[in-house]
């Protein structure tokens, strides 16, 4: 696993950052719950010079709200072709496969984990998934496993004990 030279955290939203469930209003879109300590660790990752991009299957205006408030610029919903639009982030914010990470949890995350330098799976991810992810974590998509990602990575990039120490 070579997370030490990763900047770019590409994030899926459904299984990922919520726990994918979809909750059908009777008008509107479904309602989508994100856990606090991902957005609390993106804004950390944001605050160590590294960048963040979402990018979704699923059109969304809760997702977009949502990357608005932490700051997260690209952002792609309703991408029919992932991996796709994860070499089109890639390209536009200059970067190369090596140095970008892609957590996903469902079989529309494969062409993009397959292509990344660092494939993550969340703990609830299909086996396909994890199969092909360099790193399962052990929190659930929804329940912080973003946060335990971003730990995990600032850990490997000897940057995590300046987080608790308050020198970011």
């Amino acid at each position: 696993m070579n997370a030490a030279s990763i900047e770019l955290l590409i994030l899926d939203v459904d299984g990922v950052l919520t726990d994918g469930r979809l909750i059908m209003a009777s008008e509107g879109e479904p309602a989508k719950p994100f856990h606090a300590q991902d957005g609390c660790a993106i804004k950390l990752w944001q605050r160590c010079g590294k960048r963040v991009a979402i990018l979704s299957g699923r059109p969304s205006a809760a997702v977009t709200r949502r990357a608005a408030e932490l700051g997260i610029e690209h952002v792609r919903t309703g991408a029919v072709d992932k991996l796709s639009a994860y070499t089109e982030i890639v390209s536009l914010l200059g970067c190369t496969d090596a140095v970008a990470a892609y957590v996903g949890d469902d079989l529309p995350d494969v062409g993009p984990m397959r292509r990344c330098g660092l494939p993550i799976a969340v703990a609830n991810a299909v086996p396909a998934v994890k199969q092909v992810s360099q790193y399962v974590t052990r929190r659930r998509g929804g329940e912080g496993a973003v946060a335990e990602v971003v730990e995990l990575l600032l850990r490997k990039q000897k940057r995590w004990s300046h987080i608790l120490f308050g020198q970011v």
